[in-house]
């Protein structure tokens, strides 16, 4: 008797994939009860950024039955996130077995989606994702759910009103909207923006870019390109340029050897997702301070990407002091007394976390509660960027350097790269994100309902609806027993 041990999500195609999940969707009543009072022109929750993070955000409050939500993405549709934007690896660092955004339903995970086209044969052959893959599953991803992302919109500005927020925003049909609760879903540069070193701040654009600026790479063929850095955006920028043409790419890099080991990915754990945000801030600062000076490798492959070219050239010991215009060229000054000569400078120097750079916040911004303002680390353990990361609330909220001054921070939610140092990996990365959208949603869900707390007090008191009507039962006389008398 021939048996087919095929799992039934294995190239049956994804109508069937997109049917089983709503027949799960069902299952567990999704979406949630909607119990949370309607306030006329009001969203619930605003959510800017419709990527991955801002989906599965949106997955986990709607679960809860918090309906009344926008999400808001400045990027056209399909193009959210860094994915078809800045990013260039070739492939994703993660291990295609993660669930990420799936929120706990199989079907929804990138290996459903997989499988359901190609099998199970081709997603055993398959070593890591191609990051334009992953942006059709997250494109999918919208569409099996129907978030309704509102592309082409910006929040400009964030201000209180009452109780609520007032967005002022760009691209959406009104001008303003209001909001009881405001999710910044923003990322890696969802907290601040591109490190740009003060070395190279004023060399004219033309000699220069940043890893996540739109680069014209066919322009730099045969020419001469300098990247700083040597992290993973840093070489994924280097094979870009070697790709398409350049005359030679050398890493300059500031270190003495090459980092190798990925620190954070060893300790990975639903424990260490679950109980970074209980531990005292010196076990918070020391687990993020390590892992910062240590530093993140490369990926493998992204290093041969750029390696296999005989015009790649990789410096160490180079950290750069000043970069001066030569003409048509710019020479880069190192600390070591040398110096080199570049067509063009690529900048692979990653983010910084820094508040006073999100224009929405205005003034305001100056005044949201860092660790730096909090925690002083021991000698050894200094680290001026971690200390620039807002210091958040257990629940993803900011919080304010003095107390009672914007107490509206709190209605404002940290759902990105900046609640790492605060919360851990789960508000920006692949692995744990599930975890911290259901950690926010069950936050932003306590909150919502005890500031309406007398509303659900007085419908429980108005609440008439009988499940007995009367003909259950039979009333009877109780015959009292008489004295020494067994009943």
């Amino acid at each position: 008797m021939q048996t087919n041990d095929r799992s039934p999500i294995d190239a049956q195609g994804l109508d069937v994939l997109e049917a089983r999940l709503r027949e799960d969707l069902d299952f567990l009543c999704y979406p949630g009860k909607d119990w949370v009072p309607a306030q006329e022109g009001v969203s619930d929750v605003v959510i800017i950024g419709g990527g991955m993070c801002g989906m599965v955000a949106w997955l986990g409050l709607t679960t809860g039955g918090v309906q009344n939500i926008r999400v808001l993405d400045r990027n056209p549709a399909g193009l959210e996130g860094p994915w078809l934007n800045y990013a260039r690896m070739e492939t994703l660092r993660s291990p295609k077995t993660l669930t990420g955004p799936a929120f706990g339903h199989g079907a929804l995970t990138f290996q459903a989606w997989y499988r359901a086209q190609h099998g199970r044969e081709a997603w055993e052959k398959m070593d890591k994702i191609p990051r334009p893959m992953w942006m059709e599953y997250l494109r999918w991803y919208r569409k099996a759910l129907n978030v309704p992302v509102e592309n082409g919109v910006s929040v400009d500005k964030v201000e209180p009103e009452g109780d609520l927020l007032r967005l002022t925003v760009s691209g959406a049909t009104e001008r303003t909207i209001l909001t009881r609760k405001l999710v910044f879903a923003t990322g890696r540069d969802g907290t601040g923006g591109p490190n740009i070193p003060g070395f190279i701040k004023d060399l004219p654009r033309r000699f220069w870019a940043h890893s996540a600026d739109e680069i014209d790479f066919d322009a730099l063929k045969g020419k001469r390109v300098a990247v700083i850095g040597v992290g993973a955006s840093a070489v994924d920028n280097a094979a870009e340029a070697l790709e398409h043409g350049a005359g030679e790419v050398r890493h300059l890099i500031r270190r003495a050897e090459m980092p190798t080991i990925n620190k954070m990915m060893g300790i990975g754990s639903y424990g260490f997702t679950a109980g970074f945000s209980e531990l005292p801030d010196e076990w918070r600062w020391r687990f993020m301070q390590y892992s910062f000076t240590t530093q993140t490798p490369p990926p493998h492959g992204s290093t041969l990407r750029v390696s296999r070219h005989p015009n790649a050239h990789f410096h160490f010991g180079k950290a750069t002091q000043r970069i001066e215009e030569r003409g048509d060229a710019v020479e880069v000054f190192f600390a070591d007394g040398t110096s080199y000569v570049a067509d063009f400078v690529i900048l692979g120097t990653g983010f910084t976390i820094d508040p006073m750079a999100r224009t929405e916040f205005g003034e305001v911004a100056g005044k949201i509660l860092l660790w730096e303002d909090v925690y002083t680390p021991p000698k050894g353990e200094e680290q001026a960027d971690l200390g620039r990361f807002p210091y958040l609330n257990p629940d993803f909220t900011f919080r304010e350097k003095v107390p009672g001054e914007v107490p509206w921070l709190s209605k404002v939610y940290c759902f990105n790269y900046g609640a790492s140092a605060s919360l851990g990996k789960v508000s920006g990365d692949i692995p744990g994100v599930s975890e911290g959208a259901a950690w926010l949603a069950k936050s932003m869900a306590a909150t919502l309902y005890a500031e309406d707390l007398e509303t659900h007090w007085q419908a429980m008191l108005d609440y008439e609806t009988p499940e007995l009507d009367g003909s259950e039962w039979q009333p009877s006389e109780l015959t009292p027993a008489k004295e020494g008398q067994v009943a």
